[in-house]
């Protein structure tokens, strides 16, 4: 495992590691940085500038100092609906704003807080994800446009098969087809070969080299990347004017939106780096966020994509060997050299192969795997998680996680208000009632029915020894019941002092 000290260079010999391994994540990232932004539907040169802004700027910043940051396929969805919706124009402004929403966030300490979600609902959302970037990009495979939203391209996906064999050898449809397939066996290849721990470099690149080298020779009819010689004239920056857009309702939610989702992402990525070296310090999630923040920022105003730390490719940086940030800076710098110097390059790779690559993402995205784990919490968490996938895919990314925090509030509300009671006799007859979970109004109505199995004129004794908590209305209820006993010679048998003192508050006795 990796080793760091605080980000801080280690020598020679640790920066020649820092330098090769940011040569391994620089190409996986530059075809994810194309593939992502097509699938935003934004020009590629945008995916590729957030991809350098991620590794210069918030790699130089960051409090995960082995975290690579740049395009996510996490965000895609939420992104091509923004598109869609308010304009490309609009993507910049919704994309500062949810920096400085980072950025503040980071400065008021609340990096602990978008940590914050239940794994049902996180992993719902990104199986989510993945089914509606596989169904999107499916499309792209084949040569077609995609719909503007999820389920219209879950469901034309047979007719766009059906159409591409249909006009077999007439058009370019089954040609872009057959090198989505063909990049789809590499990868699957590469997986199962395990070449992916042995040469430490996930399939991506070969599978991107080797159908580029194809579509080179053949010279097919398909749709290739389109790269400007010049990036600098492809930016667009945000005019100051249209800032006051943020004003907006659906502008803002959106912001909001981005800002919390690409946080919780960045830092739970975070958390798995830190699992993965041996790290003396581990991660400051405030300065990872305000890391982040300003590289949002910087991305809004050149209206580029939106960033957040990338498990794939930081999990490529640490089993390449980085031992600082060094790593994931000249990954940015190589991405900064490619389109600057090579941009003729990049427009040789076919958009097929790119839309192969993001469908086997999107795959592994829709771990199915996660719900076994998922029962053993319990079984709603399941039910959580696949209630947030639907959602996601029959709606859009927000309400699908509102929907999932929703039910998993609800669900700890349930848990919070169990109650569990159970009369017995001991061996002296004498009748014992054992009170276990939370006896809150929620449970009154089981409280009093288990009273009213006691007969007149007995004592109960009362077990509160595996009570988490009680309110007043149990207790009055507990006192009420007590009184009439004592009028049939009965009574209850508890001590009042330790119960009130233990379960309800000094402000609330």
């Amino acid at each position: 495992m990796a080793k760091i000290d605080s980000g801080k260079v280690i020598g020679a010999r640790g920066a020649w590691n820092d330098i090769l391994s940011s040569v391994v994540v620089f190409l996986v990232a530059l075809p994810l940085c194309l593939g992502i932004a097509i699938a935003c539907g934004v020009p590629p040169t945008l995916g590729l500038i957030t991809g350098i802004i991620g590794g210069i700027v918030a790699s130089s910043m960051a409090g995960c100092p082995l975290q690579v940051s740049g395009p996510a396929a996490g965000l895609t969805a939420l992104v091509f609906e923004i598109v869609e919706r308010y304009g490309l124009p609009s993507l910049g402004i919704i994309v500062l704003f949810a920096g400085l929403f980072q950025v503040l966030a980071g400065f008021l300490k609340l990096g602990k807080w978008f940590r914050a979600v239940s794994p049902a609902v996180l992993h719902g959302m990104l199986a989510g994800i993945g089914v509606l970037l596989c169904a999107s990009q499916f499309h792209v495979m084949l040569g077609y446009k995609p719909e503007s939203s999820g389920l219209p391209n879950l469901i034309t996906i047979p007719t766009v098969l059906i159409d591409a064999c249909r006009n077999f050898g007439g058009e370019a449809h089954w040609v872009a087809g057959l090198l989505g397939v063909l990049t789809l066996t590499i990868l699957i290849v590469w997986k199962q070969l395990h070449l992916e721990k042995k040469l430490h470099m996930p399939g991506a690149l070969p599978a991107i080299l080797v159908t580029t080298a194809v579509t080179y020779l053949l010279a097919p009819a398909v749709d290739y990347v389109s790269v400007p010689a010049n990036i600098l004239g492809s930016l667009s920056f945000t005019p100051a004017e249209s800032l006051a857009r943020i004003i907006d309702a659906p502008i803002l939610l959106s912001a909001l939106s981005l800002a919390l989702i690409a946080s919780a992402e960045t830092l739970l990525s975070a958390t798995a780096v830190d699992q993965l070296q041996s790290c003396t310090h581990p991660t400051k999630y405030d300065k990872e966020l305000v890391a982040q923040g300003v590289g949002n920022v910087l991305c809004g105003i050149v209206g580029a994509l939106p960033m957040t730390g990338v498990i794939a490719r930081s999990t490529v940086n640490v089993q390449s060997g980085a031992r600082t940030r060094l790593s994931g800076i000249l990954h940015g710098v190589w991405l900064l050299v490619m389109v600057v110097v090579f941009p003729s390059l990049l427009n040789l790779i076919p958009t097929a192969s790119l839309a192969a690559l993001l469908i086997f993402t999107g795959i592994k995205l829709v771990d199915l795997g996660v719900v076994h784990k998922l029962k053993e919490y319990g079984r709603s968490e399941p039910g959580i998680y696949l209630a947030t996938l639907t959602m996601v895919v029959a709606t859009d990314l927000l309400t699908g996680v509102l929907v999932g925090v929703v039910l998993s509030l609800m669900r700890l509300v349930w848990s919070m208000s169990q109650l569990y009671v159970r009369v017995t006799q001991d061996e002296s007859k004498q009748y014992v009632m054992s009170l276990k979970g939370t006896a809150t109004f929620l449970g009154l109505p089981i409280l009093a029915d288990a009273l009213e199995q006691v007969p007149a004129g007995v004592s109960l004794r009362l077990d509160f020894s595996r009570m988490v908590h009680i309110d007043h209305a149990c207790l009055e209820l507990l006192e009420g019941w007590d009184k009439r006993q004592r009028l049939s010679g009965g009574a209850l048998s508890v001590d009042w002092v330790q119960l009130k003192s233990r379960f309800v508050s000094p402000a609330d006795a």
